[in-house]
């Protein structure tokens, strides 16, 4: 094996060929474009992630939990949250959140598992386009 690293060595020096070529110039400007564009793309990612809202993305359980909401108007919702043992229904506008009332029978709770969950999000995210 070392034999054919000679000879090549060899024919390389006299042949008058370079035995390393030059490296390719870099275009800092592409470069630089690219590195943007993967930012940005992540940055948009990310900002998209959370506004779906999908459970598990949002964070950690810290005894708040938001059951259901209902879209009202462009900007407004009236969101049912369970605090600990209790319910609350409160209305959310651009300009003000205010608690509408406390309910005195919770509603059932579904309880959600991990298995085929991404699966079931996916398609009801797709069948709503």
């Amino acid at each position: 094996m070392t034999g054919k690293k000679i000879m090549l060595a060899a024919v390389l020096a006299f042949s008058g060929l370079p035995a390393f070529a030059a490296a390719p110039e870099i275009d800092m400007g592409a470069t630089f474009g690219s590195l943007l564009l993967v930012l940005v793309l992540i940055v948009f990612l990310a900002w998209l992630l959370r506004r779906m809202k999908l459970p598990g993305v949002t964070g950690g359980d810290n005894g708040l939990q938001v059951i259901r909401q209902v879209v009202v108007g462009q900007r407004e919702r009236i969101v049912l949250v369970q605090v600990g043992d209790e319910q609350l229904l409160i209305g959310v506008t651009p300009q003000n959140i205010s608690m509408l009332t406390k309910l005195d029978q919770p509603l059932p709770v579904e309880t959600r598992t991990g298995n085929g969950e991404f699966a079931q999000q996916l398609s009801k995210l797709l069948k709503k386009q």
